[in-house]
């Protein structure tokens, strides 16, 4: 049945993607979101910690009535990208007036050590996406081994150093920080979850090992050590034997590794803290030390796919310097540095347009100002015929696999939450596309 309207392919199923196409099914656009895994909600559901159980609940209620909306039609298991299922311009091909990319951050950043490929080594995301269940990574082998350095001291290496801590049961864990205690980037409630387990007397002659270099910058150690010991402070016991110590002022200059290919040390070079326009930086010195690993998971931020097909400044899709489409002061639409030009009918949000900026409630604004933006857009082009059977109809035949649908993807949940109640789980989820598939009843279509 043909309706004329305007219609946006919303890319990714996240909270920006998510709120994005909520505000703009609200002002009488057709939505398609196309995401690359079966179910949607993204870093919110494979993101999260994974017992963080009724943090998930609320964000997936708040999805549920986003994809019940009347102007919204969900499309899972569809990849886009240069080599992808659907590139972006058979997007435009398939009559989609305005593209809102909101893929999130795909790819995952390194620092180019030596060693980097050595056996013990990964990303961070690698292990949130393994111990979430989102295939493929829910099916890789982790061999994480008994002593772990991780790269980074936000969150996500609080996550990292719970998991390690209470789930793995490793013997030490390492975090790494090229800055001082007080550059630290986790948030209080993250750090108790695992505290408990911080080597306080260690803490302290870390503290003294870098404490000339702190004073150099008008920082105090004391008040360095306050400030530490205090957010953990009343932290409960994890039940894990594990021992957890801080490195800071260190940058990591190299892996180490043994005959095997696996790793079996990080080297770092001392730093020192410098002042530039208010803000501390590390400066390296040149003296270095070794640190006994076997393991080093990098918790340093992520990037975006480089090969998904929009141009690329820093770590993010460029967007336009000077847009025609303004938001709160923010630029949402896609750019070509190299021509100087906005590309046409496309727009970035959420970590697509900022990586690794913010959580759940930041993704959201993020996206429903998108949404503002390509409204505005859409206010300079004619309505369409919009025809979403037909339109569907062709995605199925050019995707040649299994499409999934919001319909399926409740069944899906049925299906896990039914699997939770019988084994006495809080959460159950399937840990491979093929086993979800065929919860669905699609696995004979694929």
């Amino acid at each position: 049945m043909n309706e004329k309207g305007y219609l946006v392919a919303v890319i990714g199923a996240g909270p920006a993607g998510l709120y994005a196409a909520r505000v703009l099914a609200q002002k009488g656009a057709h939505v398609v979101i196309f995401n690359r895994d079966i179910k949607p909600g993204g870093l919110a559901e494979y993101g999260i910690y994974h017992d963080k159980h009724k943090m998930k609940a609320g964000l997936r209620k708040q999805f549920h009535r986003i994809l019940d909306m009347p102007g919204i039609t969900y499309l899972g298991h569809i990849t886009i990208g240069q080599q992808g299922d659907l590139t972006l311009d058979d997007l435009k091909e398939l009559g989609f007036q305005a593209i809102l990319v909101t893929t999130g951050a795909q790819g995952t950043k390194s620092l180019g050590l030596p060693g980097e490929d050595l056996e013990g080594v990964y990303h961070a995301k690698e292990i949130v996406y393994h111990y979430n269940h989102l295939p493929p990574y829910s099916q890789m082998e982790f061999k994480i081994g008994r002593k772990v350095g991780i790269i980074g001291v936000g969150n996500v290496m609080a996550d990292i150093a719970t998991y390690l801590i209470k789930d793995l049961k490793v013997d030490e864990v390492y975090a790494i920080a090229r800055r001082g205690p007080f550059e630290v980037k986790f948030d209080k409630k993250e750090f108790k979850r695992f505290a408990h387990n911080l080597d306080v007397q260690d803490f302290e002659k870390e503290i003294e090992r870098i404490a000339d270099r702190l004073r150099k910058v008008g920082q105090d150690p004391e008040e360095a050590k306050r400030f530490i010991l205090g957010m953990a402070e009343g932290a409960p016991e994890t039940g894990s034997p594990t021992v957890f110590r801080f490195r800071f002022l260190s940058s990591p200059k190299r892996i180490l590794g043994d005959e095997q290919g696996r790793v079996r040390a990080l080297e770092l070079e001392d730093t020192e803290l410098v002042l530039e326009n208010g803000r501390t930086k590390a400066k390296r010195l040149g003296t270095t030390y070794t640190l006994d690993v076997d393991t080093v998971i990098f918790s340093i931020g992520d990037r975006v796919d480089p090969n998904f097909g929009l141009p690329l400044e820093w770590n993010a899709y460029a967007t336009n310097p000077n847009p025609r489409f303004p938001v709160e002061g923010t630029s949402y639409e896609a750019y070509d540095p190299e021509t100087g030009q906005p590309i046409e009918g496309i727009f970035v949000a959420g970590w697509a347009r900022q990586p690794s900026t913010g959580l759940v409630g930041t993704a959201r604004k993020d996206g429903e100002n998108a949404a503002q933006a390509v409204w505005q857009y859409l206010q300079t082009l004619e309505p369409v015929d919009v025809d979403l059977d037909a339109l569907l109809e062709t995605i199925r035949k050019r995707v040649q696999k299994p499409v999934i649908t919001w319909e399926d993807v409740k069944r899906l949940e049925a299906v896990e939450q039914e699997e939770a109640r019988r084994r006495g789980l809080p959460e159950f989820k399937f840990d491979s596309n093929e086993a979800m598939l065929q919860a669905m009843g699609l696995l004979e279509h694929a």
